[in-house]
């Protein structure tokens, strides 16, 4: 069996490892008439095969019709990136948020990957929002800071506006939420503009600020160096560390390693996943902010955070799940374990479209070699095979597989009985509308803010095939299992929606006001003066 898997190994590396030009001139090439209609018909089936709930939104006819279309339309060679255009709108149309299509990139080789990492490109220092209908910069990572508070107007003499139009059909909310698509063009903008034009040396970028128009040209610099010792800088010699401090240092450095796991230190933009605090005038209102639930050590953070919850006799607590994508099962559960007292099933039965799903991921064409790999072997092994076949079961001609999460489950002895207030926008979507969900239906919590980009009624996700187009390259994304909480709202295709509907304004974040928690500590004040 080693011997096996070290060939497969040295095999598929030797697959993937096909010549960098060739691949190139594919994605570059015009592509001929025949071949994508032949792409078009192929991704649709592959959508057909693997998606359990492809017509939920969508009916077959319509869906039908506009695949059709799309061939019809294709009536010259394009290349694979023009054909990325007009693909991702008609595949936006399944309203199937997990659904996506990637365009290409070209690949470089090792050498001109090095180079390419001692330099970055200033565009992609900055935060985007799209408020009030405009595009604005509100931060960078950068140094230049004058345009932070500014409008975007065009970009490379195309207006920002016919971008945005654009962008806004490439992608889907789950079903006919519109929330979503205004948070995912602010937060992705610099990414789906990659993904239209492609590499870039420099961007010219038309701002407004105010009355008053200004440009501004980003390019692709060399990245800062440390400091190194030369002879125009007077040498400084290192003061001696004692053993002792150096024995600190080494202590110092651990302890902060486990706060990063235990938080999810995001590195890139030197931020934590889990963020925990008192606020409020006496700092006696908890504050949780989860920016995802996918990296670190989820389960110490949520002891602690309760356990001091618990101690403190905290009356009123907010779940901040703004932009928010999602993640992980299991730590939503966790999550969900601390704020309900009740015993709770925390996923509904999982349709899916095969006996063996995972199976299907791990064989998926688009993913990399070592997946690939390992696929191989999980078919080879019948025990594996076996254990999975178990996992599903057939009842009314659909395939179920079988999840703990689908059996009653206790909530934590540190559970949080008090006030609750959770705080969703448009780019609440995934894991995060699932635990929303289980929150809203069960009156757990006072929502604030936008209606959640993810359906109330659970989505299609949990494992994905990547499925990569044989003449363009086109990849596209889905999702294997039907992932829903046990309750259901009608109609159907539509997100949790809040309590107390607040939409920020471009003003809020010019004058740094968050006026989803001003709501929340105002509330919270109001009804502790009533009860005095």
């Amino acid at each position: 069996m080693k011997k096996q898997f070290l060939f497969l190994i040295v095999l598929m590396v030797l697959v993937s490892c096909g010549s960098i030009k060739k691949y190139n001139e594919q994605i570059t090439k015009a592509h001929s008439v025949e071949d994508l209609r032949s792409d078009i018909d192929k991704v649709y089936k592959q959508l057909q095969k693997n998606h359990p709930k492809l017509y939920q939104y969508t009916t077959k006819e319509v869906l039908d019709f506009k695949f059709d279309s799309l061939k019809t339309s294709i009536k010259s060679p394009i290349t694979s990136r023009e054909f990325y255009k007009k693909l991702s709108p008609v595949v936006a149309q399944i309203k199937q948020g997990h659904i996506s299509v990637g365009s290409v990139s070209k690949l470089y080789t090792k050498k001109e990957q090095k180079a390419l990492k001692e330099r970055k490109f200033e565009f992609y220092d900055l935060d985007f929002e799209y408020l009030d209908d405009k595009l604005w910069v509100v931060g960078t990572r950068g140094k230049d800071s004058t345009f932070i508070g500014s409008e975007v107007i065009k970009i490379d003499e195309e207006l920002a506006s016919n971008l945005v139009r654009q962008y806004k059909t490439r992608f889907a909310s789950d079903g006919y939420n519109q929330t979503l698509h205004n948070r995912v063009i602010g937060k992705n903008f610099s990414t789906l503009y990659y993904k239209d034009k492609g590499f870039l040396d420099s961007l010219k970028i038309e701002f407004k600020q105010k009355d008053s128009l200004f440009t501004k040209t980003f390019r692709r610099v060399l990245k800062e160096e440390k400091k190194q010792e030369n002879d125009s800088v007077t040498s400084v010699t290192a003061k001696k560390l004692t053993k002792e401090e150096k024995q600190q240092n080494r202590l110092d450095a651990k302890k902060k390693r486990k706060e990063n796991r235990k938080r999810g230190y995001i590195a890139a933009k030197k931020e934590y996943t889990r963020n925990f605090d008192f606020i409020g005038i006496d700092s006696t209102v908890a504050y949780m902010k989860i920016r995802e639930f996918s990296n670190g050590n989820y389960k110490k953070f949520y002891k602690e955070s309760f356990k001091a919850l618990d101690s403190l006799k905290t009356k009123n607590l907010i779940l901040d799940l703004r932009d928010n994508g999602g993640g992980r099962i299991t730590e939503i559960d966790k999550l969900y374990s601390y704020l309900t007292n009740e015993e709770y099933v925390f996923i509904a039965p999982i349709e899916v479209n095969s006996r063996f799903p995972y199976l299907k991921f791990l064989l998926s064409n688009g993913n990399p070699a070592i997946l690939k790999v390992f696929g191989t072997l999980f078919a080879l092994d019948p025990t594996s095979l076996a254990f999975q076949y178990l996992k599903t079961k057939k009842e009314d001609d659909k395939i179920y597989f079988k999840m703990k999460y689908n059996k009653k489950r206790k909530s934590d002895e540190l559970n949080y009985k008090n006030q609750l207030f959770v705080i969703t926008n448009g780019n609440s979507f995934s894991a995060s509308s699932l635990i929303s969900t289980h929150l809203q239906a069960n009156k757990r919590a006072v929502f604030v803010g936008e209606e959640t980009g993810g359906a109330y009624n659970g989505c299609v996700a949990g494992i994905y095939r990547i499925y990569e187009m044989p003449n363009s390259k086109l990849k596209i994304r889905m999702g294997l299992m039907q992932m829903e909480a046990p309750y259901k709202q009608t109609p159907d295709g539509f997100g949790v929606k809040p309590d107390i509907e607040i939409t920020p304004t471009i003003e809020d974040r010019n004058l740094h006001v968050d006026p989803e928690i001003d709501w929340i500590l105002n509330t919270i004040n109001l009804n502790e003066k009533l009860s005095e």
